[in-house]
């Protein structure tokens, strides 16, 4: 008897600890949570093994080793390729360290390698690296032809091309560094992300040359140096003189360089640029400097004449094409379009002559990404922000027309790939409650076979919880989602601080159904603190349709403060929200809302922190600024009633403004103007400046940054 009792105290015991043992809640540091900690990586969901497709053979890459499946219905057994030093062979001196590699969908014998110097191709079949291109030294935009015979790539502002031999040949020769050849043009607005476009076949290459001259410098100062070091840039504004455009095409062949006879007037936009299937034509989608009105056109590479204009878009706010014409393999005289002309991205079937065929998709949804096409050219796959607009899945539709098939299931966000056949696809998601799977997928029956998933990183960890939900707008019928990051240990019969992160502008989602709903890692930490967290999409931001984002048109901030403060009256109805204490802060666009918030609803925030901010529209530059608020000369009273310099002296709770120094993006400029606003006016911001840093800070600073942030919150919520 007495061995049985002490058994059960030895039992009880054990059971006691282990469920102490499990509700033991472990403070994770910025250091866990931040981009740029020590121990960042180790809290993030991963999953080990990445799969790709070959052809319709799949690809699977564990750590340094890679494997392939010859029967794509028993992908679990694999064979040996390679281990990634093995691309490099002996020449590992000269090649540097593999860090990616690109397979082919249209090629099974070759592997593109990407080292920190240079680029290669790799001869499955030989076992062997079959070509490398060194990068030149100071080169950048690197670009490898189709048929990888050829590297373009830029030097300071001029361009170069690279044989096999190793032989360089400029295409330009340009002394004046106002003049650029081979980069992104229009401050990476329309979708551009690079500048240099080569033919399918290898023997032409497209390039955007900009003209700066006209432009104004604008001064950005080094003080790493001993006597402080002028960075001119340069920074059209607003209504202020832009940068001019051009599209060269040189021929591989002769040595010859034309450019596209695009004609007047110079100052407009040229964008979406895509080759035809034959390599002898170049399509463009021209916007006007107001930004309403577009025109598709088709050039001839060899001479740069205008063979035809195809359509013309336009809208009484704005145009925004953000994607080249796509052709249908197989099909060149086919292309698809993506326009939100019914007021929701869709994909629109056009002939070679610029007649519509038809509308594959329609909906009160959008089309986030165009994935591909089958084998035989009978479907397109598709991503798109429905059936909820939190959420994204694989859909596909017949180029024929007929009913759109939904393909993923699983409530979450999906990023997916399909093999040449169009038979089978790779489908990687996470939801709020699920970290990351990845799984193969029959496109036709839907069977499905998991591949690999993420652990859970908080796993025996008690962390904050996360919700999401909807709330009405301001205009009491638009739904608008957020969530609600609760302290660990929440109880609901206490009063908790709340501090509300904003963005709110353009081309930005904050919610949704992934990992925790997306919640960042300072939101994890405050929650641990002791904080509410609330993050809300107010109107004018993305994946909602053309009419929920441009209603802020012409009065950025207006109608977001509007919905934000929504928001706001949905947490102060909440019994566990003290409404004393209620804090806002947000980065960019997020940094004009804090202050923004602050300066129309004083009173409500005991604090703000805003990094970063747009001051006033005048400020921002000629492209994303006429977009969305039109010239200062055409709009004076909305660029009025949006800037916060005259509003300065309604500044009556504590704000800390923090920018860098060195920010290309919102100049400082924009938070100077407003501390001397506020001087005038007898009120007193705080303000922190990171040296040396762009637009963000990056790096071990970014924890810094978020201890700076959340000491604030601290010392005055």
């Amino acid at each position: 008897m007495q061995r049985i009792v002490s058994f059960l105290f030895i039992l009880a015991y054990i059971i006691s600890f282990g469920a102490q043992a499990q509700q033991t809640v472990s403070t994770l540091t910025l250091e866990d949570l931040i981009p740029g900690g020590k121990t960042f990586s180790s809290y993030q969901p991963h999953i080990a093994e990445k799969f790709h497709w070959q052809g319709d053979r799949l690809i699977r890459i564990h750590n340094d080793s890679v494997f392939a499946a010859k029967n794509t219905a028993h992908a679990g057994k694999q064979t040996f390729l390679f281990h990634l030093k093995d691309l490099t062979k002996d020449r590992r001196d000269d090649y540097g360290k593999v860090f990616h590699i690109e397979f082919e969908k249209e090629n099974d014998r070759f592997v593109r390698f990407f080292t920190d110097k240079g680029i290669g191709i790799y001869d499955l079949d030989d076992s062997k690296p079959e070509r490398f291109f060194p990068f030149a030294p100071g080169s950048a935009h690197h670009r490898l032809s189709p048929d990888g015979s050829l590297l373009a790539y830029t030097i300071d502002n001029n361009l170069y091309i690279q044989d096999q031999n190793n032989k360089h040949t400029a295409v330009s020769d340009e002394k004046d560094k106002a003049i650029v050849y081979g980069q992104a043009v229009h401050r990476n607005e329309f979708g551009i992300d690079r500048g240099i476009f080569w033919s399918p076949d290898s023997k032409k290459l497209a390039f955007y040359r900009m003209d700066e001259s006209m432009v104004t410098d604008y001064p950005l100062v080094d003080i790493s140096t001993r006597i402080a070091t002028l960075k001119n840039t340069k920074y059209p504004m607003a209504g202020m003189t832009s940068h001019q455009v051009t599209i060269g095409v040189f021929d591989t062949q002769t040595g010859t360089t034309r450019y596209l006879q695009t004609g007047e007037p110079a100052d407009r936009y040229f964008t979406n640029i895509a080759w035809n299937t034959e390599s002898n034509a170049i399509y463009v989608a021209e916007v006007n400097r107001g930004q309403n009105h577009l025109w598709l056109k088709r050039y001839e590479a060899v001479s740069g004449s205008l063979s035809a204009t195809l359509f013309e878009e336009t809208h009484a706010k704005y145009v925004e094409p953000e994607y080249p014409p796509v052709f249908v393999p197989g099909n060149g005289g086919q292309f698809i379009w993506q326009s939100r002309r019914d007021g929701y991205r869709h994909l629109y079937l056009y002939d070679t002559g610029g007649r519509l065929i038809r509308q594959l998709t329609k909906g009160p949804w959008e089309v986030t990404r165009l994935v591909g096409f089958d084998a035989k050219s009978k479907n397109v796959w598709f991503e798109a922000a429905a059936p909820s607009p939190i959420e994204n899945h694989l859909f596909s539709v017949k180029l024929s027309g007929g009913a759109i098939k939904q393909h993923t299931r699983a409530p979450g966000t999906h990023s997916t790939e399909i093999n040449r056949a169009g038979s089978y696809f790779i489908d990687t998601y996470s939801a709020h409650d699920q970290p990351g799977v990845t799984a193969l997928i029959a496109a036709g029956s839907g069977k499905r076979q998991e591949l690999a998933s993420a652990a859970d990183p908080f796993e025996g960890l008690v962390i904050p919880s996360v919700e999401a939900g909807t709330i009405k707008a301001a205009d009491n019928q638009t739904d608008l989602y957020y969530r609600l990051v609760k302290p660990t240990g929440f109880d609901a019969s206490r009063r908790y601080p709340v501090v509300v992160y904003v963005y709110g502008g353009p081309h930005s989602q904050l919610v949704t159904n992934r990992w925790k709903y997306d919640a960042r890692g300072w939101e994890i930490y405050m929650a641990q603190k002791g904080y509410l967290v609330f993050v809300m999409d107010n109107r004018g931001t993305s994946n909602r349709g053309i009419d929920f984002e441009n209603v802020t048109h012409r009065r950025l901030g207006v109608v977001e403060s509007q919905d934000q403060m929504k928001g706001v009256g949905f947490l102060q109805a909440l019994p566990y929200v003290d409404r004393q204490r209620m804090g806002v802060h947000g980065w960019s666009y997020g940094g004009f809302m804090t202050i923004n918030l602050l300066l129309r609803h004083p009173g409500v925030f005991k604090a703000g922190v805003a990094g970063g901010p747009v001051i006033d529209w005048k400020y921002y530059e000629v492209m994303y600024g006429e977009r969305y608020m039109d010239t200062p000369q055409e709009n004076p009273e909305g660029y009025a009633e949006t800037s916060l310099l005259p509003k300065a002296g309604k500044l009556k709770d504590r704000l800390l403004i923090i920018h860098g120094d060195e920010d290309p993006t919102v100049v400082l400029q924009n938070s100077l103007q407003f501390l001397k606003a506020s001087i005038n006016a007898g009120t007193h911001p705080d303000y922190f400046i990171y040296p040396g840093h762009g637009h963000n800070m990056i790096g071990k600073d970014r924890v810094h940054l978020h201890e700076h942030i959340t000491r604030y919150f601290d010392d005055h919520l």
